[in-house]
């Protein structure tokens, strides 16, 4: 996973918690796996509006 041992990993996540604290990070993690979702489906809705556009 990126060339990162688990050392990389533990200190990465021990950053992120000081940073944010632990009740946040599920919030965080939330908002972003909504934001994910939003962004593939507009992508996918977008694809099909190009594929339904007739050709000139």
């Amino acid at each position: 996973m990126f060339g990162l041992g688990t050392v990389e990993i533990v200190c990465i996540l021990l950053v992120v918690v000081m940073l944010f604290g632990a009740k946040r990070i599920p919030e965080i993690a939330k908002s972003l796996g909504e934001s994910m979702n939003a962004f593939k489906s507009g992508l996918k809705s977008k694809e099909k509006d190009e594929d339904d556009k007739p050709k000139d």
